[in-house]
């Protein structure tokens, strides 16, 4: 719906869109509520780990994506957040970051390291 002139004339269009509260920072941290797994959609299949989460910050509940394989996660566990587009899992819209609070990175991990939250070790020959 197009504003009208006299709505303009009182007040103009702002040009940098407005941010939300879910915008203003990139991760943020928040407690377990409860571990289940999740079936994706139709052409793929496997049980995905989720958690439900609280936010400390705001009163919300979020569904999350815990990354890797295994993990070491329990009710009441900390856990730092951030907003990724899980395409094949119904309502979820975050992933757990590893390596950080409670949730450990992936052990005897050889690829993609830092995404896992794994140190690289240094070989000796």
């Amino acid at each position: 719906m197009m504003s009208r002139l006299s709505q303009l004339l009182r007040k103009q269009r702002s040009l940098e869109p407005r941010k939300s509260q879910d915008d203003s920072k990139p991760q943020k941290r928040g407690v377990c509520l409860r571990l289940t797994t999740m079936s994706p959609k139709k052409p793929n299949s496997a049980n995905r780990r989720i958690a439900r989460i609280s936010l400390m910050q705001q009163k919300k509940k979020l569904i999350i994506k815990i990354p890797g394989e295994g993990h070491n996660l329990v009710q009441h566990s900390m856990i730092l957040v951030r907003k990724a587009g899980i395409r094949d899992l119904i309502g979820v819209q975050h992933v757990g970051i590893r390596g950080k609070y409670d949730l450990f990175g992936v052990t005897n991990r050889k690829t993609s390291k830092s995404k896992y939250g794994v140190k690289a070790t240094t070989q000796l020959k």
